[in-house]
């Protein structure tokens, strides 16, 4: 399995739409960031699946290590 790259060392702000589900990019080569585009591909790296429960402003992790995917934890600032 490949290693997840850093897209950006800090969040995507992203307004949601309730009831709308979104795919994180989780392997950091998607062209589409913070979202998925299939890039993953032979990586062993697969999209979270985020449903949004209501219309609100999230943070979409950009660096990939954050514990709580697809979600900013502020893993960004110790890299």
């Amino acid at each position: 399995m490949a290693e997840p790259i850093v897209a950006q060392k800090s969040p995507y702000p992203v307004e949601l739409e309730a009831g709308k589900t979104y795919f994180w990019c989780a392997c950091g080569r998607s062209r589409k960031q913070p979202f998925c585009d299939g890039s993953h591909k032979d990586t062993g790296i697969s999209p979270v699946a985020y449903s949004a429960p209501e219309a609100k402003k999230v943070w979409f992790c950009g660096c990939k290590s954050t514990k709580k995917s697809p979600l900013c934890d502020g893993s960004h600032n110790a890299l």
